[in-house]
């Protein structure tokens, strides 16, 4: 077989029915076995090679599955950078198979060449440089297999194009062995007694949890603990949908944005279970101030993240979702103890009920469509039943605050890299991944222009995603930390000239529609969703409206800024 051909008889091994790509001169031999492939493997051509990394993380997000991007050597490798760092971010697993110049020509500043392998060491779980067709199934196998297991990952595998036209017997492996790579699935025994045991002796516990509780696809365990011992939740940006919002032990997000309720009682909690977080900044605020009064338990499947910022008293490597059923497992041997602490834990609920009761998430309505109201009518409208994805900034917080995400896999965001242009490419791999679900991209009108040009990919492929612009004419956070921090010196946040997004819509071949009153918010809702097509909506939002709660940079964050 050619190299071409191993290629895509490996992807199609690993499973792999779609592909995100662009066409370029290293890449050609493979686009043209590809035309052979095409009842197999489905290609879609974005419009940018960025938005074709974001689309396959969205389509891993949203499926589960590993997302596969194609594009071609020098800017079609570079300009999906943006894309393999959010991905690497936020442990999402993506294979990105990149053009290189022939190997005789590595290193001679060749036409389109770069050093893929070195611009993406850092932003890559792992990386390679096929430099031997006998090399080339193997290493597509490892591929797959280190973007899979373990902490998820991007892996990216740099193929020059002499490679792809050689010929080689294709003999795919069955397994992999990785020296050096293990993944420790399984909790210690002795660590997990020690969480049991604080469990149970703690009058005010808490889990906190992150998205690993979603890649590990642990989220009916995690229900099942809370509602044993009758556990307040609150979640970060990345675990929203792992536990479902509209539970009565579940108490919002936490950090920077986060519910007043939330805030306080992982400030004043005895005993911390981090369950698939990593202490992000935008979480703890102030570290030396988080959760002051606590011990902390941390489970993840990644050693180098426990300990990293707070000082862990029980660290548990293991996967999730294999280590909540070992505590489950545990505590089923202890429902006496489990009763008799029941008091304490009720009474530790009726205290962050009031904090909840006392400072809920709310703004203030008049005659100007607020953005959160968008969103609270999107929710209602959609039943809770969509995906959606966000780009960053106001738009991200609001949809995070105001949407209430009772499945895993329903929320996209970029948590970790906070990449504007995010959201659009990723609700396309959303779409693709789950055609009968409705998809929303919930953006502003600056994010929205940052990969604006992939609506005519959702229109070439009949993609029925809903995109909704809050549209302020301003890059919102940055307005809001310019009024909070810079004495109102907006200082170039003002977006002085925006295209007219419902003619933008219409010259793409999608379809437009505008609200500039309160009242008319519904309605152009429901006629969004009884279109069959890609729709941008403008919604005409108050422009100074801000993000509460909010907790200054470096604050602690019981010092939030209330509405």
């Amino acid at each position: 077989m050619t190299g071409s051909k191993i290629i895509l008889e490996s992807l199609i091994r690993e499973g792999v029915d779609t592909i995100f790509g662009y066409p370029g001169g290293a890449v050609l031999n493979i686009y043209d076995e590809l035309f052979n492939y095409k009842d197999k493997i489905k290609h879609v051509l974005v419009r940018h090679e960025q938005g074709a990394a974001h689309a396959a993380d969205g389509y891993a997000r949203a499926s589960g599955k590993v997302g596969v991007v194609l594009v071609t050597s020098g800017p079609g490798a570079t300009n999906t950078i943006t894309g393999i760092a959010t991905a690497y971010m936020d442990s999402v697993p993506i294979v990105i198979l990149t053009g290189q110049v022939p190997t005789n020509l590595i290193g001679n500043d060749a036409f389109q060449e770069a050093d893929t392998v070195g611009i993406t060491r850092p932003c890559t779980k792992h990386n390679y440089l096929v430099k031997d067709i006998k090399d080339l199934a193997r290493t597509i196998k490892e591929a797959f297999y280190i973007a899979s297991t373990g902490r998820p990952g991007p892996v990216l595998i740099d193929i020059p194009k002499d490679i792809t036209s050689s010929v080689y017997e294709f003999d795919y492996p069955e397994g992999v062995e990785l020296r050096g790579y293990n993944p420790t699935y399984f909790g210690h025994h002795v660590q997990l007694s020690k969480v049991v045991k604080e469990l149970l002796n703690a009058k005010r516990p808490l889990l906190y949890v992150g998205g690993g509780v979603i890649s590990s696809n642990a989220s009916a365990e995690l229900k099942e603990l809370a509602e044993l011992l009758d556990l307040p939740v609150t979640s970060t940006l990345m675990g929203l949908g792992g536990f479902p919002s509209e539970h009565s032990l579940f108490f919002g997000m936490l950090g920077m944005h986060g519910t007043y309720a939330a805030n306080m009682a992982i400030s004043n909690a005895d005993f911390i279970i981090a369950i698939g977080a990593r202490f992000d900044d935008r979480v703890t605020g102030k570290v030396e101030e988080f959760g002051r009064n606590a011990k902390f338990a941390h489970i993840d499947i990644d050693p180098s993240s426990i300990g990293k910022n707070v000082k862990i008293e029980i660290p548990v490597v293991g996967d999730v979702k294999s280590v909540l059923n070992s505590l489950l497992e545990m505590l089923s041997a202890k429902s006496k103890e489990i009763s008799s602490t029941q008091y304490d834990r009720l009474k530790w609920l009726e205290e962050i009920n009031i904090w909840k009761y006392e400072h809920p998430l709310s703004y203030k309505m008049n005659d100007i469509i607020k953005p959160q109201y968008v969103i609270e009518k999107i929710y209602e409208l959609t039943g809770g039943s969509a995906i959606i994805s966000t780009e960053v900034g106001q738009n991200q917080m609001w949809a995070a605050q105001f949407y209430k995400f009772n499945s895993p896999r329903t929320f996209l965001t970029s948590g970790g890299l906070g990449t504007m242009g995010y959201g659009f490419p990723a609700a396309i791999g959303a779409q693709i991944a789950c055609p009968d679900k409705v998809v929303f991209d919930i953006a502003g009108d600056g994010s929205i222009q940052m990969n604006i040009q992939e609506l005519a990919t959702a229109v070439q492929y009949n993609l029925p995603v809903k995109i909704a612009i809050v549209n302020n004419n301003f890059l919102g956070m940055i307005r809001q930390w310019q009024e909070l921090f810079y004495k109102k010196r907006y200082s170039f946040s003002e977006m002085n000239v925006n295209p007219d997004f419902v003619k933008l819509a219409e010259a793409y071949g999608a379809v437009g529609l505008r609200a500039t009153k309160p009242n008319e918010v519904e309605d152009v809702l429901k006629k969004a969703l009884s279109i069959k097509k890609p729709v941008i909506m403008d919604f005409v939002v108050a422009p100074e409206e801000s993000v509460y709660p909010m907790v200054a940079p470096g604050a602690p964050i019981t010092g939030m800024l209330l509405v």
